[in-house]
């Protein structure tokens, strides 16, 4: 009966609360954190208008720390606050709090702990651990009812280090302590954003059941303004059923006016958790119930902070003034002359109070019905046993896709996906054993149309009046998070898969490759990588465009996929590289025979539309555990197996051995000591005498660079000259050949030949560069007083295949400066007549391959004359390569080639010798 009385007293001052004051009252509301979703009623009150209804011009700070609300209403500071159960403590302490009503019916404070992978949740394990609770300096604040749930579960307070809460997740996430006071509605949010694993202790599950958040006042502003009391009390309430209804607005009217320290996802998560905490639909808000504070008062008995049996009269507010009545009725039934008036006003008064009753249930019933239809969660009332569903609202029907009627035919889980069934009822047994209050899960569900929709459920136990079976109850709250869940699967597709091939990227490989190593050690197996290059792709790109391209690669994967077991993984690391793993080997004898079927598979034609290409693989094999028990170092030398096969000729696989460890460790080490070459002026330049074959003179020369090594003595130029551009130095010693050579030239055409000409060698990472430019060597050529005639710069064929904008503005710079080009090793690459009209090239160099075996009659004569007749009716020189013997010469002087070079006239040779040699020459003339 006397909740009756409750509900309609707050329906008469709600009503009070509504009319219309002529002049505000201002007062302070001060709440226990800062501002977020757990004060939403209070912000709802005051925007929606509920305070200025009621007569009140509220203002609602936040607070620095949590017993800041009781010291500013004891203080008189504010007028109301909000604060925890530990407002019995303060009361009993001598403080004037009255609780005015309680928000959350449930406590929201819980422990955390990480989660130990293959082992149960176990307290036990915080002996000797650091806890964060607070220390016992600082009082217990919130945390006494967590102290007392572990002093329950046999973890006494001396038992561990209690520390100071900082409210920062991390700490726990990052193992700075073993376990953390957290409040259910905030930290668990962080906790699931970071993928932490963790378990929730609630005292709950043991039967301490404090009230979360009270609205409270004190005894100062009850006796000196109860009709404020009243009409603030119930305009609070009512802004607190506005809230609860409407999350989405709440939501946003606390992002746009009061704080945006959390985001709007986390503050949805707040409002959804706080459902299960304030129970709207199944207790009026701010019910309090005074068996439920002496519960908590023996709770604090226990911990010796309290006497046992302690009163708190005075402590919990009376809208009703029921005390007052009964004093009445005594003073009444003492007077017997008037019993039998007194009977009949009493039941008279009954009845009424009946009919009222009546028809405040009425009105409850009709507001938690409105709350129920208007909630933005799905909500169900199941009966736990049978799972029948016995109320459920609009939202949970649109969620689910089903209509009431079809619904009701079905039990609760019938819809659930199989996989996910299992665990549900697990948790619904502990539910129903009592052993958990509550429990949070993500399932899917089937829609009408057979799709699968991800749902984020919260289960509670209730207390219902028993129906015929007398069966329990639980409250079913669901959440669509399809969309979040589809977002999630994209960005982990992207994160581990190739877009263009869908192959396992080189994340997803290495996740793959950990768990092989991890199992091939286990069951003793062995495992091979294979690193796969396509031989000739460039060309395709270039040649046939970049969309040709990508269809290649996915061809490519698909011949690569088709070659391995599915248990295998294939993988696409960028660009033309690809690795298989091949796992669970018992022997490696199948490891070649893989390799060489993806080669011929790899070397049948590719049609490309209208087009066809042809590439071929070059492959590097390295095994576990043979050849190393590291990724890194297996992954290493499966691509040094691999540049092995593509020097050996590509189109073929290798497998890795350590010497190809100490080659790529020379190359290594050779490249350290490359780097300080030219500032330790190891580097020397020499010269190579070009000869014209008319007359036998030497008109020009080619710069050689050469490395005159410390320790090594003379490295070859086809030794470090790959490493040098490998490593980005060919630029530093590109600039140092240069400067050389300049000064040579300026030296010998000034004392020896006004007409002499040297030959600078340029690598296609040099020329392809866009932002190098022969602006510093025009500067330096005239500080030198030198013409641009003075040089020629040689390129390769493969250059002017790829010539994009930077090679043929390149090419002009040349051209005005005066700087010659010569095209080097012709005839060796695509000898493309095309690039020789286009460009402007001065000198074709016939490679040496020509010139070795040339003899009256053979085909390499016959191509040379051809080379050598279209140079001159296209305008150019020729220069012929590796001349060895007076009958090459002979030849090629017949032939009308121009010029001669080779070991026939002079090796390379050092300045000062060539610059001997010039002179003798000179002198001869």
């Amino acid at each position: 009966m006397s909740s009756f009385y409750h509900r309609l007293a707050a329906l008469l001052l709600l009503a009070l609360a509504c009319t219309p004051a002529t002049a505000l009252e201002r007062v302070t509301l001060q709440l226990k954190h800062t501002h977020q979703f757990q004060f939403a009623g209070y912000y709802a009150a005051l925007e929606q208008g509920f305070y200025r209804e009621a007569g009140l011009d509220v203002r609602i700070l936040d607070a620095a720390d949590s017993s800041q609300a009781e010291r500013d209403v004891v203080s008189g500071k504010a007028e109301y606050g909000v604060g925890s159960s530990s407002l019995l403590l303060a009361r009993l302490s001598g403080r004037p709090v009255v609780v005015l009503g309680v928000i959350l019916q449930h406590s929201a404070f819980a422990l955390a702990t990480p989660q130990v992978p293959g082992q149960p949740p176990d307290l036990q394990r915080l002996r000797g651990q650091r806890v964060m609770l607070g220390t016992h300096a600082s009082g217990m604040g919130n945390a006494d009812e967590l102290l007392a749930y572990l002093v329950k579960q046999g973890v006494p307070a001396d038992s561990y280090e209690r520390l100071e809460p900082s409210y920062d997740p991390r700490d726990l996430i990052d193992g700075k302590i073993a376990a953390m006071g957290v409040y259910t509605t905030n930290e668990p949010d962080a906790f699931d954003r970071a993928g932490f694993a963790y378990d929730l202790h609630t005292p709950r599950s043991v039967g301490i059941d404090f009230y979360g958040d009270n609205l409270f006042t004190s005894e100062r502003e009850l006796a000196a303004n109860p009709a404020r009391v009243r009409a603030f009390r119930a305009a609070s309430l009512r802004g607190w059923q506005w809230a609860m209804s409407h999350h989405e607005e709440t939501v946003d009217l606390i992002l746009d006016k009061y704080s945006r320290r959390n985001d709007r996802e986390h503050l949805l998560y707040e409002a959804r958790q706080m459902v299960a905490l304030v129970q709207p639909v199944l207790v009026e808000i701010g019910y309090m119930n005074p068996e439920r504070w002496r519960h908590i008062a023996d709770v604090y008995a226990s911990l010796g902070m309290l006497p046992p049996g302690v009163r708190f009269d005075g402590f919990l507010y009376d809208p009703d003034n029921r005390k007052t009545a009964l004093r009445l009725y005594r003073v009444l039934g003492a007077v017997l002359v008037l019993v039998v008036v007194a009977g009949a006003v009493h039941f008279s008064l009954l009845a009424r109070e009946r009919r009222r009753s009546r028809a405040a249930i009425r009105q409850g019933e009709q507001r938690f019905r409105t709350m129920f239809e208007a909630s933005p969660l799905g909500m169900a009332l199941v009966d736990s046993n049978t799972y029948a569903y016995r109320d459920v609202n609009a939202r949970y029907l649109e969620i689910l896709g089903r209509p009431l009627a079809e619904l009701h035919s079905q039990k609760w889980l019938d819809l659930t996906h199989p996989d996910d069934i299992a665990q549900c009822k697990a948790q619904m047994g502990q539910l129903t054993a009592g052993r958990i209050a509550a429990f949070k899960s993500t399932i899917r569900v089937f829609r009408p149309d057979g799709a699968l929709a991800w749902i984020d459920m919260s289960v509670t136990a209730i207390d219902t009046v028993a129906d015929a079976g007398g069966h329990p109850h639980h409250l079913c709250m669901i959440e669509d998070v399809t969309a979040d869940k589809q977002r999630e699967a994209l960005i982990w597709q992207q994160a581990n898969f190739d877009p263009l091939t869908q192959l396992p990227n080189r994340r997803m490989l290495l996740d793959r490759l950990k768990t092989d190593v991890i199992r091939a050690q286990r069951d003793r197996t062995r495992l091979a990588i294979l690193f796969i290059d396509l031989d000739h792709f460039k060309e395709v790109n270039d040649t046939l465009g970049h969309q040709h391209g990508d269809i290649l690669l996915v061809d490519a994967a698909r011949r690569i996929g088709a070659c391995v077991r599915k248990s295998d993984t294939v993988a696409r690391l960028g660009g033309d590289e690809f690795t298989v793993m091949l796992s669970e080997l018992d022997s490696t004898d199948r490891v070649a025979h893989i390799a060489q079927q993806i080669i011929d598979s790899l070397r049948a034609p590719f049609a490309l539309g209208q087009e066809q290409a042809f590439v071929s693989a070059s492959i590097g094999i390295t095994l576990y555990p043979d050849d190393a028990l590291d990724i890194d170092d297996l992954l290493k030398h499966a691509d040094q197996a691999m540049y092995a096969a593509k020097n050996a000729g590509r189109n073929r696989y290798a497998y890795f051995t350590q010497a190809l460890q100490v080659a790529a460790l020379n190359r290594m080490r050779l490249t350290n000591d490359l780097r300080g070459a030219v500032k330790g002026q190891q580097l020397a330049l020499y010269f190579q005498p070009i000869v014209h074959l008319a007359t036998g003179r030497i008109h020009k020369a080619e710069a050689l660079v050469r490395w005159q090594h410390p320790l090594r003595g003379m490295v070859s130029p086809c030794e470090f000259i790959p490493l040098a551009e490998a490593s980005g130095l060919i630029l530093e010693i590109g600039q140092w050949v240069f400067h050389e050579a300049a000064g040579w030239a300026q030296r010998w055409r000034a004392e020896v030949d006004q007409a002499f000409q040297i030959s600078i060698n340029q690598s296609p990472l040099e020329f392809q560069r866009e932002e190098v430019g022969y602006d510093d060597w025009l500067r330096h050529l005239r500080t030198l007083g030198l013409p641009g005639q003075a040089l020629v710069v040689e390129i390769t064929e493969g250059l002017l295949l790829d010539a994009n904008t930077t090679v043929s503005d390149k090419l002009l710079q040349l051209r005005d400066a005066g700087i010659q080009v010569a095209l080097d090793d012709f005839g060796t690459g695509y000898s493309s007549l095309s690039y020789l009209k286009k460009f402007d090239i001065d000198y074709l160099k016939i490679d040496r391959s020509f010139t070795r075996n040339l003899a009256p009659e053979s085909s390499d004569m016959a191509l040379s004359e051809a080379i050598i007749v279209m140079a001159h009716k296209l305008g150019l020189k020729v220069i012929a390569e590796g001349v060895e013997t007076p009958e090459q010469r002979d030849l090629l002087a017949h032939a009308g080639c121009d010029y001669g070079q080779g070991y026939l006239f002079a090796r390379p040779m050092p300045a000062t010798e060539f610059d001997a040699l010039l002179r003798a020459q000179a002198s001869q003339s």
